[in-house]
């Protein structure tokens, strides 16, 4: 079985960046999907694909794969770019688009 182990980015509903400390442990689905022919919703055979565990490190995340014999492949997380804004220059005036109503 396969799984990845990554650290989630911050939600776009969200000013703060809770949640996104722990790192997560998902399976691949090994097979794919397919369309239920009753109802037409999407169906699997796999319930670990409705699995996501949270770990407070990576270590304990790759120990938890390791004991179990789970191959696992780690997404380094991306950093974090802040651009700094002023809210004063939204009025200045060498602005590069002019500020209208």
């Amino acid at each position: 079985m396969n799984a990845r182990i990554y650290r989630p980015a911050k939600t776009a509903m969200q000013s703060g960046r809770a949640k996104s400390d722990s790192w997560v442990l998902e399976f691949a689905p090994e097979r794919p999907l397919w369309r239920e022919p009753l109802m037409g919703w999407t169906a699997s055979a796999e319930t670990e694909r409705q699995i996501s565990l949270r770990f407070a490190s990576l270590e304990e995340a790759t120990a938890y794969a390791e004991g179990r014999g789970l191959t696992y492949e780690i997404a380094a997380p991306t950093p974090r770019r802040r651009r700094p804004q002023n809210y004063a220059d939204n009025f200045r005036i060498g602005r590069p688009v002019p500020w209208t109503h």
